[in-house]
């Protein structure tokens, strides 16, 4: 990748090496204005990460994008959480050669750099943030305010950019019929997913056997238009909304004859 760092220069010479820059950005990072440093030098946001959480529980986002000069020690990458979000930890820290510290509040989270100079430090790889998002937050909307910036020794800004964080969709359960049982063929099949959420439940070969709609509670259900064949049966649930999808965990059962539905068949 480029460098896209551009000092001053004749003004077309200047804005077309910046469009050129921000056309080369990794996926999922916003197309964001230079900004200038300290120093007087002119740099595109290049920093950047991805990252789909589900509401309630943690992720990573890996922060990269860095092409710049190996920076020395006392360098720093500071995150700051987007809305609905805080940092929870610095996994790379004490590794490496660096240090991790996470605000009281979550706010941000900083890498600080620790040992001498060596080539590809903070270009080599990415630096993980672990972020833990409320369990409020819809599935399907990013969180905005993720910032990113990269500062030298001397406390210069050297990169800036952010990070895009998706609000995942929590996966469905299918808990009728249960697994292990014994069942009719032509049984209901329910269970929990987010509110509003579209549910369908898919069998081993991935064929749509019914579908609902999620309601307010959370709870689902649907009946097989044609009866589940009798014997073994692999059914797993699948739940969409607002643009986000998960799969829930399969469940295995048996199908009987109505009459028998509550008795075992003989071995």
């Amino acid at each position: 990748m480029p460098d896209r760092t551009f000092r001053y220069g004749p003004p077309l010479l200047l804005a077309a090496a910046l469009v050129a820059g921000t056309a080369l950005l990794p996926p999922g990072i916003a197309t964001a204005a230079p900004f200038r440093t300290d120093s007087g030098e002119v740099f595109v946001r290049v920093l950047g990460g991805t990252a789909t959480i589900v509401p309630g529980r943690s992720g990573l986002v890996e922060i990269s994008g860095y092409t710049g000069a190996a920076l020395p020690a006392g360098s720093s990458l500071r995150l700051t959480a987007p809305a609905g979000a805080r940092v929870t930890g610095t996994p790379l820290a004490d590794a490496a050669g660096f240090q991790g510290s996470v605000t009281a509040d979550g706010a941000s989270g900083t890498y600080t750099y620790v040992r001498d100079s060596g080539l590809g430090s903070w270009r080599d790889s990415g630096y993980p943030f672990a972020l833990a998002v409320d369990a409020r937050a819809v599935p399907g909307t990013r969180l905005p305010g993720c910032t990113v910036v990269l500062t030298d020794a001397g406390g210069r800004r050297r990169a800036s950019g952010g990070c895009t964080v998706t609000v995942g969709m929590p996966g469905p359960t299918l808990g009728e019929p249960a697994g292990g049982t014994f069942v009719s063929g032509a049984a209901r099949l329910a269970g929990t997913s987010y509110p509003g959420a579209r549910v369908s439940v898919l069998d081993a070969a991935e064929h749509k056997v019914c579908a609902g709609v999620a309601r307010l509670d959370g709870t689902w259900s649907c009946t097989p238009n044609t009866p589940l064949p009798k014997g073994a049966n692999r059914l797993h649930a699948s739940a969409t909304f607002n643009g986000v999808s998960a799969v829930g965990e399969d469940v295995d059962f048996t199908v009987i004859a109505h009459a028998d539905r509550t008795t075992p068949p003989r071995p």
